[in-house]
């Protein structure tokens, strides 16, 4: 399932809240920053533009990374997707930001 996930999937999200299955099962309310696509680092034979996918929760949280479930537009929840935490930089340090890359 994760080699059919495009950036267009996210489109639709851009900007909006939606809700994070984390690896313990519990859910994190999340909102969708940023989605940027780098052909250049496209792989020969690839069929998708690798992408990245920037987001913060909605609520104080201790998660750090791990594989994580998300409801996508037509593909439905989409598991072992990895979430990786970026630091705050001057951002609400209690409030988690995240970052998913798809290559």
């Amino acid at each position: 399932m994760l080699q059919q996930v495009q950036s267009q999937h996210f489109q639709t999200l851009l900007g909006k809240t939606g809700s994070l299955r984390l690896p313990d099962g519990s859910e994190l309310s999340i909102h969708i920053d940023t989605l940027e696509e780098t052909p250049h680092s496209r792989m020969p034979n690839s069929e998708r533009v690798p992408f990245s996918v920037e987001f913060n929760s909605l609520e104080p949280t201790a998660f750090v990374d791990g594989l994580c479930t998300l409801e996508l537009p037509m593909l439905g929840q989409v598991q072992g997707i990895f979430v990786s935490r970026v630091p705050a930089m001057g951002r609400d340090p209690d409030m988690g930001y995240f970052y998913i890359a798809f290559n």
